[in-house]
C-alpha cells in the first residue's frame, strides 16, 4: 500500500523536475537566438547556458528544429499575455505594443530576416502574424468593418501601421525616440480609422 501511494508522488515530482529543465533549456536557447543568429547557435551551446548536457535537449525536444518551435511557442504566449488591453483605447495599443518591442524588437526582426532559410522560423513568423492579427481585430473592434473587402483592407493597414518593422525603422533607422515613435504610431493609428470615411 505505501509504495502504491509513493508512485505516483514520485512520477509527480520526476514530470515537475522534467518541466523544469524544458523551460530552463527553452529560456536558455531564447535567451542565445536573442543575440544571434540561429545558424550560429549549438545544442552544444544551449546545453552550457542551460547547465544540461546535449542529450537531454535531444530527449526533450527531439534537436534544433524541436527547440525552436518551443521556444516560438513560450515567446508568442508570453506576447500575448503582456498584450491584454481595453480595445478601442490607441493611447494603450500602442503604449503596450511599445513595450513588448523595445524589449523584444531587435530579437524578432532578428529571428524574422532568418525565415527564408530555417523552417522552424518560418513555422514561428507564420504563427505570429495569425496571432497579431487575431488582437488586432480585438483590439481594434470598434472600427472596424464587420466583414467582406473593407474588412480586410482595414486590417491591412492597420498589420502594417503596427508591425515590428515599422517600430524598428522609427527606432532603429531613423533614430527616434520611444516618445517621438509612439506619437507617430498613435497618429498613424487615429489617420487610418476607417469611421472616418463614413463620417465625411
Amino acid at each position: 500500500m505505501e509504495s502504491e501511494t509513493r508512485r505516483p508522488y514520485r512520477m509527480g515530482a520526476r514530470a515537475a523536475a522534467a518541466e523544469v529543465t524544458r523551460t530552463r533549456v527553452v529560456e536558455a536557447a531564447a535567451a542565445l537566438w536573442r543575440r544571434r543568429w540561429y545558424d550560429d547557435v549549438t545544442l552544444q551551446h544551449v546545453a552550457d547556458e542551460a547547465g544540461v548536457s546535449v542529450q537531454t535537449i535531444v530527449n526533450h525536444f527531439g534537436g534544433k528544429d524541436g527547440l525552436a518551435d518551443a521556444v516560438a511557442e513560450r515567446v508568442a504566449s508570453q506576447a500575448a499575455l503582456t498584450r491584454e488591453v481595453p480595445a478601442g483605447d490607441v493611447a494603450a495599443i500602442v503604449a503596450v505594443l511599445f513595450e513588448d518591442y523595445e524589449r523584444h524588437g531587435d530579437a524578432n526582426v532578428l529571428w524574422t530576416a532568418q525565415m527564408d532559410r530555417v523552417p522552424a522560423i518560418a513555422r514561428a513568423a507564420a504563427d505570429a502574424r495569425v496571432r497579431h492579427r487575431a488582437w488586432l481585430e480585438q483590439v481594434f473592434a470598434d472600427r472596424l468593418p464587420a466583414q467582406g473587402p473593407a474588412r480586410e483592407h482595414a486590417l491591412n493597414l492597420h498589420y502594417a501601421a503596427t508591425d515590428v518593422y515599422l517600430w524598428k525603422l522609427w527606432r532603429r533607422d531613423l533614430g527616434l525616440s520611444r516618445e517621438d515613435a509612439e506619437r507617430a504610431m498613435r497618429d498613424l493609428l487615429t489617420s487610418i480609422d476607417p469611421r472616418k470615411s463614413h463620417d465625411a
